[in-house]
């Protein structure tokens, strides 16, 4: 079995006769919507990816309410003399 990612030959019109082509297991695998396990690896690091990024955004927003919403500086003044 090739694990060249060349394009299909041109004698291939369709998936079907692309399918046709294949040994009666390769069929029955597709038939069972089954997938290598590259493709869970990519989609496996592209969840770590997300999950990375999560935890960047959720850590300077952390260090943003720190420096900024809390409690030890005093709200603007509103303007009136009155207290």
């Amino acid at each position: 079995m090739s694990t060249s990612w060349e394009p299909l030959p041109s004698t291939y019109r369709s998936k079907q006769e692309f399918l046709a082509s294949l040994p009666p297991w390769r069929r029955l695998l597709q038939k069972l919507n089954w997938h290598p396990t590259v493709e869970l690896k990519v989609q496996r690091y592209a969840l770590e990816q997300r999950l990375l990024r999560l935890a960047q955004i959720n850590s300077r927003l952390a260090r943003f309410e720190r420096e900024h919403l809390s409690g030890s500086i005093p709200p603007p003044s509103t303007g009136d003399s009155s207290s």
